[in-house]
């Protein structure tokens, strides 16, 4: 009988055991090929000191995946310090990973310690590591390789002890041949590659997922949710999940409010009425349908707490990334709260295909 038959079943996880890391602070729900293929990665790199690079769509738990293996590795008690590249403005990027000395700029009026300093002896996790601009790509190939470099506006070489995890959902390999990233920077990066599968290819995951997410919000609410209803659970079984795992847990955690007694009440209208043997062009559509609607709710933000990204659970910039190929001739507008560029998002009944990695749907 499979997960989905059993979906109002008693609520129990099954998961493997890992040594040397805390299975309820890192733990990767599932028991899919897949997924039992990355989590034996994990074991074997985790111990070892070399640099990792994880390779995964938005949503899908990269950090996740690189807080484990800071878990289990040598370095568990130093510091595990994060760096979202795609977050920080450009300008400002270098000051973050080396620092910088006082007078270095206008503004730096006192001396900074950089990400790279901080993770002294611990874990850098180097997250959308390629959004990071070409022309400071050279100074981090630097510091990896000879773990040294120098503060912005200074003159001293510091010396680190750092161990490397980069993440990223661009294709690198791509970008190479784009001339948007390194080659040599990439080959450094690229010493162990774990691949995390979206949800989409481990659907028999989904149950196990939500009913672990539907006692982690049950618990926070005070609520005592003790069943799915098997329409609901084939339906989350479906559905392609382009948000992936972000976008589950929210679409639960959101059930859970609305929930009333001990049978989980989820808004599967939401969802639209795509699954997995749906065509493509009519996942395309119904994603596209989707964001217009979120958008809607959202009045025209996308970024923010409020806008149409969170909304959906994936990144701001992975949403404008895959509304950007699409057409602009619609009349709908939308903003950009870090850009003062107007945007329209096409919503006439054909739909083109975006140009960004087109396997993420």
């Amino acid at each position: 009988m499979t997960a989905v038959a059993n979906a109002a079943a008693v609520m129990t996880f099954p998961s493997r055991q890992h040594t040397d890391c805390d299975e309820t602070e890192y733990k990767i729900i599932g028991d899919s090929s897949k997924v039992l293929q990355m989590l034996d990665q994990i074991d074997i790199v985790g111990p070892a000191d070399s640099t990792v690079l994880i390779l995964g769509e938005s949503g899908t738990g990269k950090e996740l995946v690189a807080r484990r293996i800071h878990q289990m590795s040598r370095r568990r008690n130093e510091p595990f310090v994060e760096v979202n590249c795609a977050a920080i403005p450009l300008g400002l990027l270098e000051s973050e990973l080396f620092g910088h000395e006082r007078g270095a700029f206008t503004g730096a009026v006192v001396q900074r310690i950089g990400r790279f300093e901080l993770a002294t002896q611990g874990t850098l996790f180097l997250d959308e590591i390629g959004d990071i601009p070409l022309e400071l790509q050279p100074k981090l190939l630097r510091a990896l390789q000879e773990h040294e470099f120098e503060r912005l506006g200074g003159t001293r070489t510091i010396k680190v002890d750092v161990r490397l995890v980069a993440a990223t959902n661009r294709d690198l390999e791509q970008m190479m041949e784009n001339r948007e990233f390194r080659s040599d920077l990439y080959y450094r990066l690229n010493v162990f590659p774990i691949r995390i599968p979206p949800l989409r290819e481990r659907p028999g995951d989904i149950p196990l997922l939500a009913r672990y997410f539907i006692q982690k919000h049950g618990r926070q609410m005070n609520k005592k949710i003790e069943s799915i209803p098997a329409a609901a659970m084939r339906k989350l079984s479906s559905w392609h999940w382009p948000g992936n795992i972000r976008e589950l847990e929210n679409f639960i955690e959101r059930s859970v409010i609305l929930t009333h007694g001990t049978a989980l009440q989820a808004p599967i209208a939401e969802l639209g009425n795509s699954g997995r043997n749906t065509p493509v062009s009519v996942r395309y559509e119904a994603y596209r349908d989707e964001i217009v609607r979120r958008l809607r709710d959202a009045s025209g933000r996308v970024g923010g707490p409020d806008g149409a990204a969170a909304r959906m659970g994936i990144k701001r910039t992975t949403l404008i990334s895959r509304m950007s190929g699409w057409a602009s001739t619609g009349a709908l507008k939308y903003r950009d709260p870090l850009s003062s560029r107007p945007y329209r998002i096409t919503i006439e009944s054909k739909i083109a295909k975006p140009r960004h990695d087109r396997r993420r749907f």
